[in-house]
């Protein structure tokens, strides 16, 4: 459990630009607010990671996104968090995820201008042919090697074969 940051102007464009609802009439239900709206995409943003399970899920929005729920893995609650911060406009994920099977936890890296794969595995392993680990660590979020942008994070495994 813990708090990550992120940079708030960097990442996918999940959220509808804000617009004034329509009153509602008696015919139609209360429109949702902007903060159900945000909540809805954040959660479909997790929803569509294939292969990533929450139980439980409960996202609360403040100054910060709060996650609560149980995984089966660190690496698919790594991906959970990563997947919420890596949004524009989200600056910090407030971690309360219970792992059922913990293993070692990765670190995270945060991609600068310039960076490539290849380029982070060698300056965390020492071997630029070793991108394939951190490309797998991050998928489904990553849909290509090539792929990344400034300010993104990504998952960095600690052991490698």
């Amino acid at each position: 459990m813990g708090l990550f940051s992120f940079i708030k102007n960097a990442g996918a464009k999940i959220f509808k630009k804000k617009e004034a609802a329509p009153a509602p009439t008696a015919a139609t239900q209360a429109p949702l607010t902007e903060e159900q709206m945000d909540i809805a995409a954040l959660t479909a943003e997790v929803t569509k990671l294939e292969g990533i399970n929450i139980q439980d899920m409960n996202l609360i929005m403040g100054k910060s996104v709060s996650v609560h729920g149980s995984t089966a893995t660190n690496a698919d609650r790594e991906k959970i968090i990563l997947a919420l911060g890596n949004v524009e406009g989200i600056c910090t994920v407030e971690d309360y995820i219970d792992v059922t099977n913990p293993e070692p936890e990765a670190t995270f890296y945060t991609v600068e201008k310039g960076d490539t794969l290849s380029k982070i595995a060698k300056s965390q392993y020492g071997d630029p042919m070793k991108y394939p680990v951190i490309f797998e660590a991050n998928k489904p979020m990553l849909s290509h090697p090539d792929k990344i942008y400034p300010g993104q994070k990504l998952r960095i495994p600690s052991q490698v074969a």
